[in-house]
């Protein structure tokens, strides 16, 4: 079994059940994943059974988990507000989207950074990015033995139920305001764009 799936699937007596239950919520999770960073997931999947010592916590580790929650959640809205553009050594700049355009340190050269301007789909994505985040958290059976482990019974019906409904709102959410950001840990789509207009194009 995938390694994404200690997250996702509470303890229970009967293998049978909780391997039926782990396939069926990482094929709903395996869409909603990919919204998120690379980066801040791959953290998140390290730290947690670390820090809530695989669900056996003590008060250190249950503010130890949290910070690490909010850390996290900071991280998957940041991103949703930062863009990139191939600077001109041919390496990759990135920076954070404005009223005005993309804030960098980075010398632009001829790109034009106003096109980068904040839009309210940045706004849209953030608030989904972190419901799926949230949603990841919720069912990690890590985090629910550390804070909420009489809930345990009832997270059957989460882990069967949520990640189709937050994959179906997330999926209906981007299609109408589609991702243009290659922003931080996230797929460089613009050079993607750019490069198949160039190969048209020769």
């Amino acid at each position: 079994m995938s390694e994404a799936s200690s997250l996702l699937i509470p303890k229970t007596n009967s293998p049978v059940s909780s391997e039926s239950m782990a396939n069926k919520s990482l094929t709903g999770l395996e869409s909603l994943i990919k919204l998120l960073p690379t980066g801040t997931l791959f953290i998140y999947l390290l730290l947690n059974p670390v820090l809530t010592n695989d669900g056996e916590c003590s008060t250190a580790n249950k503010v130890m988990s949290s910070i690490l929650v909010a850390l996290c959640s900071f991280s998957c809205v940041f991103s949703c507000f930062t863009d990139s553009f191939k600077g001109t050594d041919g390496s990759r700049k990135y920076g954070i989207v404005t009223k005005k355009g993309l804030w960098t340190y980075a010398d632009p050269g001829s790109v034009d950074l106003s096109k980068y301007k904040l839009r309210i789909a940045d706004f849209v994505h953030a608030v989904f990015v972190v419901a799926v985040f949230g949603t990841l958290v919720l069912l990690d059976s890590n985090t629910a033995s550390c804070f909420y482990p009489r809930f345990r019974e009832t997270q059957k019906t989460l882990v069967m139920a949520l990640p189709p409904a937050v994959g179906v709102a997330s999926a209906a959410i981007f299609a109408i305001f589609p991702s243009k950001r290659s922003g931080i840990g996230y797929a460089l789509v613009g050079e993607e764009e750019t490069t198949k207009k160039g190969s048209d194009s020769a």
